[in-house]
C-alpha cells in the first residue's frame, strides 16, 4: 500500500477517452467531481457533457507537449490510449511490423505521456498516474503475442516509474484487467466486464492507496499462478 491520493476535487487526463475504458474514466470522474480532460487524436470524436475535450496523439511529442501547456493544473493522469491487433502466431511475417506499431501507442505513448505529465503532477503538489495494462502482461497466446508483449513492458516501466515518482508524491498505479467489453475485444467469445467497473474499480483503488489493481476475477486468477509450477502462461486457454 502507498500513499492514497484524493479523487474528488482533482483534475484529471484522460488519454483514449472517445470511446470504451477511456470514456467510462471519464464518465466516472466526471460524476465524482474532477474537472476532466478528455483527451483522443480527434477531440471532435469526444460526446460527453461536463468534460473538456483536448486534442492527444500519444505518438506525436509535439502534440503532447501541446496538450501539456494547455493542461497545467492535471493532477491525475489515465494512460489508457492503446491498440491491439491480432497475428495468425509467433511466426506470422507481419508480427514484426504489427508490434512496432503497437509498441508505439501501448508502450512508447505511454512513456512519452508520463515523462511530461509525470513532473507536472508533481509541481502541482502531488496526485496521481494510472497506467492501463491487462492480465495478458503475464502471458501471453500466439495470435495476440505482440499486444502482450507491450504490455509486458508497460508493466515493468509502471514498476520503474513508481519508485522514480514516490518521493515526488505522485502514486502510481498498474490496473490489469481481463476482457472487457469495449471494441478492443469486440468478436471475442469471453466473459467481459463492464468498463465502467472496471474504472471504478481502479479508482477505489487509487483511493484505498493500492499501487496494483486487480479489476476482476480472471487478473486475479493469472497473478495468483505465477509464483506456481503450473503457472497460466503456460497453457492459457484459447479464445475465438
Amino acid at each position: 500500500m502507498g500513499q492514497a491520493m484524493r479523487i474528488q476535487g482533482s483534475v484529471a487526463l484522460v488519454t483514449g477517452s472517445n470511446r470504451g475504458l477511456g470514456l467510462a474514466f471519464a464518465e466516472e470522474l466526471r460524476n465524482r467531481g474532477v474537472k476532466v480532460y478528455a483527451a483522443a487524436r480527434n477531440p471532435d470524436s469526444i460526446d460527453l457533457p461536463g468534460v473538456v475535450p483536448v486534442r492527444l496523439d500519444v505518438t506525436d511529442a509535439a502534440v503532447i507537449q501541446e496538450a501539456a501547456d494547455r493542461c497545467g493544473d492535471v493532477t491525475l493522469l489515465v494512460n489508457n490510449a492503446g491498440i491491439g491487433t491480432v497475428n495468425e502466431g509467433t511466426l506470422d511475417p507481419a508480427f514484426i511490423d504489427s508490434s512496432r506499431e503497437m509498441f508505439e501507442t501501448n508502450f512508447y505513448g505511454m512513456v512519452r505521456v508520463s515523462q511530461v505529465f509525470g513532473p507536472i503532477i508533481a509541481q502541482n503538489g502531488g496526485g496521481a498516474i494510472i497506467n492501463v495494462l491487462s492480465d495478458a502482461t503475464w502471458f501471453s497466446r500466439p495470435i495476440v503475442a505482440s499486444y502482450s508483449a507491450t504490455k509486458s513492458a508497460a508493466w515493468s516501466f509502471t514498476n520503474a516509474l513508481r519508485l522514480d515518482l514516490r518521493g515526488e508524491g505522485v502514486q502510481v498505479v498498474g490496473l490489469h484487467a481481463g476482457f472487457i467489453d469495449t471494441d478492443l475485444a469486440r468478436g471475442i467469445d469471453a466473459e467481459k466486464s463492464r468498463p465502467r467497473d472496471v474504472a471504478a474499480t481502479a479508482l477505489e483503488g487509487l483511493e484505498n492507496g493500492k499501487e496494483e489493481v486487480l479489476a476482476d476475477e480472471q487478473s486475479r486468477l493469472v497473478k495468483s499462478t505465477l509464483s506456481t509450477d503450473r503457472g497460466y502462461y503456460l497453457d492459457p486457454p484459447d479464445i475465438v
